[in-house]
This record gives C-alpha cells, sequence and structure tokens, in this order.
C-alpha cells in the first residue's frame, strides 16, 4: 500500500457519531461522504437546512442535518440543545464551516463576521457540546484552520472586531491564528482527562466556494491559476479526516497538504506559526472568548 494517507486508511467508522459543520457542500460535504461512507453517524450541522438536504441525499450511510448558524449565537445554543437530545454522545466534532475574505460585516451579535464565525462560532459550539465527548475515549475535537494564519495575521486584542480599521486579510488571518490557538489552549485543558484530544488541520488551497470573496485584484489570477495551484475537495478534506481518524494522531498536532508550501498533496504533520505557540496569548484569547460568548467549558 502506498505510504501516501488516503480515503483508503480511514479506519472503520461504525458506533461512532460524527458532526461536521458546513457540511453540505467543499471540504465539509467531503468530510462527512467519507465518514459515512466509512459508517459513522454524521450529523451535517449546516445554516441552510434545504441545502444541507440535497447533499445528505447524495451520501450513502446514516446521515442527518441539524440548522446551525454560526453567525448567531441563539442557533449555536438551539443546535447544541438539539444535538445534545439527540446524542447522549459524540465522537467526533468536526469545526470545519467557515468564511473568507468577507467585505466588512456583522454577526448577529456583533462580532466581526470572520472571527464570530470562524473563531467564536465554533468556540461557543465546542463548549456547549464537549461534556458529550469527554466521557467517550477517543474522541476528538478537529478544527480546520488554514496556512493564512501566517499572512498578516495576529491577534488584535485591542481591536478584535476590526472597528478602527478594516483589512478583510487580516482579518481573515486573525480568524485562522485563532482556530489553532483555540486548538492548543484546548488540548492542555483536555490533557488530564485522557479520552479527548483537539487537534487541528488545514486543507491547502482547495477550489472550494470559500474562494468567492477574493479580493477584487486577485479574483482574475486566483481563476487563471487556480488549476495548477489548487487541489479539489476531497483531497482537501483528507487533512482533516486524518486529524480525525488515524490512530497515530495526538492531542495538539496539526496535519496539512504534504506538498512544498502545503498547497496540495497528501496529508502530514505540519507546524504552525511561533505566534501560535504563544501560550499567553492563547490563554487570553480563551479568556476573552468566554466572555464574549458566555459559554463556559467543563475543563479548566
Amino acid at each position: 500500500m502506498s505510504s501516501n494517507w488516503t480515503e483508503q486508511h480511514i479506519p472503520d467508522q461504525h458506533g461512532r457519531v460524527a458532526i461536521v459543520t458546513g457540511a453540505n457542500t467543499g471540504l465539509g460535504f467531503e468530510t462527512a461522504r467519507m465518514l459515512a461512507e466509512r459508517g459513522a453517524a454524521v450529523v451535517m450541522a449546516v445554516r441552510d437546512v434545504e441545502k444541507g438536504k440535497q447533499a445528505a441525499a447524495r451520501i450513502s450511510g446514516d446521515v442527518t442535518v441539524q440548522a446551525l448558524d454560526l453567525t448567531s449565537l441563539e442557533s449555536i445554543r438551539s443546535a447544541a440543545a438539539d444535538l445534545r437530545a439527540a446524542h447522549p454522545r459524540i465522537d467526533l466534532l468536526i469545526n470545519n464551516a467557515g468564511v473568507m475574505y468577507t467585505p466588512k460585516q456583522a454577526t448577529a451579535d456583533g462580532f466581526e463576521l470572520q472571527f464570530g464565525t470562524n473563531h467564536l462560532g465554533h468556540f461557543a459550539l465546542t463548549g456547549l457540546l464537549l461534556d458529550r465527548l469527554l466521557p467517550i475515549p477517543g474522541s476528538r475535537v478537529v478544527t480546520v484552520s488554514s496556512g493564512a494564519h501566517r499572512i498578516r495575521a495576529a491577534i488584535h486584542f485591542d481591536d478584535l472586531q476590526w472597528q478602527r480599521s478594516y483589512s478583510r486579510i487580516g482579518a481573515y488571518g486573525q480568524s485562522k491564528l485563532a482556530n489553532l490557538m483555540f486548538t492548543y489552549e484546548l488540548q492542555r485543558r483536555l490533557a488530564s482527562h485522557d479520552t479527548t484530544v483537539a487537534v487541528a488541520a488545514h486543507p491547502g488551497v482547495s477550489n472550494t466556494e470559500l474562494l468567492r470573496n477574493t479580493p477584487a485584484a486577485l479574483r482574475l489570477p486566483v481563476t487563471w491559476l487556480a488549476p495548477l495551484l489548487t487541489q479539489q475537495a476531497d483531497m482537501g478534506a483528507l487533512p482533516t479526516l486524518r486529524a480525525a481518524t488515524d490512530p497515530a494522531v495526538v492531542g495538539g498536532q496539526y496535519y496539512g497538504p504534504g506538498n512544498r508550501g502545503e498547497i496540495r498533496g497528501y496529508p502530514k504533520l505540519v507546524t504552525s506559526s511561533p505566534d501560535s505557540h504563544d501560550q499567553a496569548a492563547q490563554q487570553r484569547l480563551w479568556t476573552v472568548s468566554e466572555e464574549l460568548t458566555g459559554v463556559t467549558f467543563p475543563v479548566r
């Protein structure tokens, strides 16, 4: 068998419950599809339920759809209540959904859209569901970050919501850096429980709907170069799937494409920026995230 980690390496998932956010298209759809085909009971947590149902109909296996709008804390709390009622155990929580390079907008709760959706929304959802994972040996929280966590990226504690000035690239980088810092801090808090681990992944540059908000100056070059620089969603989903299912994975790891520049290729263990490993900043971000969302975790 090839040393490249592929869909065929996903272990049998029968008896496992997996929640995948943003699963009606792109990376999330491919993640849900492969997990369901390996036997997992998959919940596609999506904003548009009708599109979610259409996507679920294209997947073979045990698949259900849950309404979830990560731009609304009310929706997140409602979805978490539904999921808790339906699933006494959760084996995999895959925080995949995201927005990228959006014009300046705010969530229903007044958060900058990219930070609010990509980080705060998943932070809140994880905190509300974590006690369903903690009793389950081998359970995992997998959060999808991006190589963009290195690009103009910092946690702007003095202006987290970009109220003074807005950079769609900087705001996206902040949200993806936050995804990694959340993962590393969560793993430290989970370590003593010895059941659940937190892992991160990134898809490289995948040809998905996320590219639709690319700044105008870059849109044409990206369109021309996409066939050379991007990979299809089924390949882009492999780092997430490896982080979620490979028995060799340990908490606090980060997976991405293995080719040069981590743009394309089969998944391997990769490294993140020095900024992402700043423990003081991780802890500060955690505290601020709890304050903004009103969600506290059952791990200290």
